[in-house]
């Protein structure tokens, strides 16, 4: 049975725990408010140049020399698994759930006899996959600890790394693991491929055949392909952006989430440890009290 000494040294580092959380919890806070509002912002955007592309994919859909970022390289045998995690960790499952997702492609990819290669943005997501697939991790981590704040510059120095991967032949297909911000406490893992760019076709016809009804009328200067051309890159960089973002805005969710369950169990455990401090007190004062009153008796 620990002395009271010990319960009493034990309690002071909880609490001393307790206040490093709390104060974690509270910088979570303040920090997800700018985080989800960037990364709300940047949906719109992102999802307007997906329309975008859907429109002008649907009318050169059967058309020749169409960008391979659309059409593909004709193969789907190299498979490259971008996954984006956090650089530190004290975010609950954040981390893990996003590895967990890429995990199960990495398997059933190698069951379906591909060959999987690995880039990972954020250290906690490359320490846990480099663990298990260390050899199909084909570069260092991306690096983006020292960002305080995301910018699309970061995204696009990404966006180049792939593109020039894919017109080097290293892979056939790339897809972007990252968690979609929907509150607090939830973020879902999400898997967007982006090479070639996962397009709903028949969205951009449906697009296409309202513009016709509402008799609207578009005219590219320069022609269709030319534009889809410039934009499938350009696409590349805004949804690694996106994803950026809304990992910021789960990790700092997650955190915020984690360090209040955290504070609260420390509460629990501290008034669980005062309860044993002061019941050990307790029967320590009677045990004395018993030896008195027996030793006055004696005499």
């Amino acid at each position: 049975m620990p002395s009271l000494k010990d319960l009493r040294n034990r309690i002071d580092s909880v609490k001393a725990t307790q206040k490093i959380t709390k104060a974690m919890q509270m910088v979570a806070a303040a920090k997800l408010r700018h985080a989800q509002e960037a990364a709300e912002s940047a949906r719109p955007y992102s999802e307007r140049m997906n329309a975008v592309i859907a429109r002008l994919a649907a009318r050169l859909k059967d058309a020749e020399g169409v960008s391979p970022f659309l059409a593909g390289t004709g193969r789907d045998d190299v498979h490259l698994l971008v996954v984006c995690t956090a650089e530190r960790g004290l975010c609950g499952a954040f981390n893990t759930n996003i590895v967990k997702l890429a995990s199960e492609y990495v398997e059933k990819l190698r069951a379906a006899g591909k060959t999987v290669k690995i880039l990972c943005v954020g250290r906690k997501g490359h320490d846990q996959l480099k663990r298990v697939y260390g050899e199909l991790m084909i570069d260092k981590p991306v690096d983006l600890k020292q960002v305080k704040r995301l910018r699309f510059s970061h995204a696009h120095e990404i966006a180049d790394r792939l593109v020039r991967l894919f017109d080097e032949g290293a892979f056939d297909v790339c897809t972007l693991f990252y968690a979609e911000f929907r509150s607090v406490i939830s973020q879902k893992p999400q898997a967007l491929q982006l090479i070639p760019a996962q397009i709903d076709i028949d969205a951009g016809e449906a697009g296409e055949s309202a513009e016709k009804v509402g008799q609207a009328a578009y005219t590219y200067e320069p022609d269709e392909k030319e534009i889809l051309n410039d934009l499938l890159p350009r696409n590349v960089s805004v949804q690694v952006f996106r994803a950026l973002l809304e990992n910021a805005a789960s990790e700092q969710g997650a955190r915020m989430t984690a360090m209040d369950n955290a504070t609260r169990n420390a509460g629990d455990m501290i008034r669980s440890l005062t309860l044993q401090y002061n019941r050990q007190r307790q029967a320590q004062i009677t045990k004395e009290l018993i030896e008195i009153i027996s030793g006055a008796e004696a005499l």
